[in-house]
C-alpha cells in the first residue's frame, strides 16, 4: 500500500514538483528546446504529470490513462519540434524529482516506512518507464503522420523506417 501522505502531496504539492523540475531543467546543457520555454510554462507543463502518477500509485497503472496522457505529450513535442531524445531525457528528470523527494523530505521514520519507499520507488520506476515507451510512441506517431500529409513519402517506406505497432492503424 502506498502512503496516503505521498498520494496527497502529489496531487497538492505538483506546483512544487514542477518547480524542482524547472531547476533541474534550467541546468542541463541537454534540453535546449526545453530552455526555450519560460519558467510559467515549464512549471505548468510538468505539473500536469504528478496527479497521473498519484493516480497511478493509488490504483495501480491504468495503461490507457498514462498511455493516453504521454502519447499526447509526445504528439505536442513533435508538432512544437523537440528531439524526442529531450522528451525522454526531461522525464528523466521528473522521474529524479520524485526519487529525491522520497530520499529527502517524506518521513522515513521506521523501518516499516523505509520498507514502504522501497516499495514505492520500484513503482516510481515503473510509471516512468511506461511514460518513455508512450511519450515515445506518440512521438513516432506524430512523426509518421506528419511526413505522410506533409512530404512527398510513400506509404511503403514509412512502413519500412517505422516498425512500431501504432495505436491508429488503419483497417483494410
Amino acid at each position: 500500500m502506498v502512503d496516503r501522505m505521498l498520494i496527497d502531496t502529489l496531487n497538492f504539492k505538483a506546483k512544487d514538483f514542477g518547480a524542482r523540475w524547472k531547476a533541474m531543467i534550467r541546468r542541463s546543457p541537454h534540453l535546449k528546446h526545453y530552455q526555450t520555454m519560460s519558467d510559467e510554462e515549464l512549471v505548468a507543463d510538468n505539473e500536469r504529470l504528478y496527479p497521473v502518477l498519484a493516480r497511478s500509485l493509488e490504483r495501480g497503472i491504468d495503461r490507457s490513462h498514462v498511455g493516453d496522457f504521454f502519447v499526447k505529450l509526445g504528439k505536442t513535442r513533435m508538432e512544437k519540434g523537440f528531439p524526442v531524445s529531450e522528451l525522454v531525457f526531461a522525464l528523466s528528470l521528473s522521474h529524479q524529482t520524485v526519487i529525491e523527494y522520497l530520499m529527502s523530505d517524506f518521513v522515513l521514520d521506521s523501518t516499516v516506512r523505509m520498507y514502504q519507499a522501497m516499495g514505492v520507488m520500484t513503482k516510481v520506476a515503473e510509471f516512468f518507464h511506461l511514460s518513455a515507451f508512450y511519450v515515445t510512441k506518440g512521438f513516432l506517431e506524430e512523426t509518421y503522420t506528419h511526413m505522410s500529409k506533409h512530404h512527398e513519402i510513400s506509404e511503403e517506406i514509412l512502413k519500412k523506417y517505422f516498425r512500431d505497432d501504432f495505436f491508429f492503424k488503419k483497417s483494410d
